[in-house]
């Protein structure tokens, strides 16, 4: 019988393993030895390694927009949802290393392999900075001819970028509050209608 715990033992340690070596040069048997389970049980759960990378997007992404989701919920400002989703990233990767590497490195390497992907958990997470922008349009305090897609593609990539620097052995002297109010505020005067 399949354990629940066994299965998210499972993907913990394959994303710290994808993050130290890679998915191309990751083996069925490092995610084995990481989790502390025989190589015959990783088929229990998954049929390869690319399904157990997937699932580390398919679960620890959709965390972060239930997370998200949760306390968007409770603003109506899009300025202030803006700043809330782009804190809540920074947090997030700042406590999950091997999450904000595996995010960085794959999404680019095996981009093919996830565009292919019909469920791209990944691509409802970038919808919703597409949705706070449209949603501050709609209310006329965002700038009506900025693209939403193109949008929150540069928001991602700011944030990928900065907790990029964190996981590299490079000092960032700021907190994540102090990095926050920077990247929403550049962003926000670059986004928002004349008098807002």
């Amino acid at each position: 019988m399949k354990s629940p715990d066994k299965h998210r033992k499972i993907i913990r340690a394959a994303t710290k393993v994808f993050a130290k070596k890679g998915f191309f040069n990751a083996r069925i048997s490092d995610i084995a030895k990481e989790a502390k389970v025989a190589d015959g049980t990783i088929y229990l759960y998954f049929n390869n390694k690319f399904d157990i990378l997937l699932s580390v997007f398919e679960q620890e992404i959709g965390k972060l927009i239930d997370q998200v989701s949760l306390l968007l919920k409770k603003e109506d400002n899009p300025k202030i949802k803006l700043e809330i989703f782009i804190t809540n990233h920074l947090e997030e990767m700042k406590k999950n290393r091997y999450l904000a590497e595996v995010i960085h490195i794959e999404l680019r390497q095996t981009s093919k392999l996830i565009r292919e992907y019909r469920k791209n958990t990944f691509n409802e997470y970038l919808a919703i900075i597409a949705s706070i922008i449209e949603q501050g349009q709609e209310a006329g305090v965002f700038r009506k001819e900025i693209e939403p897609e193109i949008a929150r593609q540069m928001v991602f990539g700011a944030l990928d970028e900065i907790s990029r620097c964190w996981h590299i052995g490079n000092d960032c002297p700021f907190t994540t509050e102090e990095v926050s109010q920077q990247i929403t505020s550049i962003l926000q005067v670059g986004i928002l209608a004349p008098n807002n």
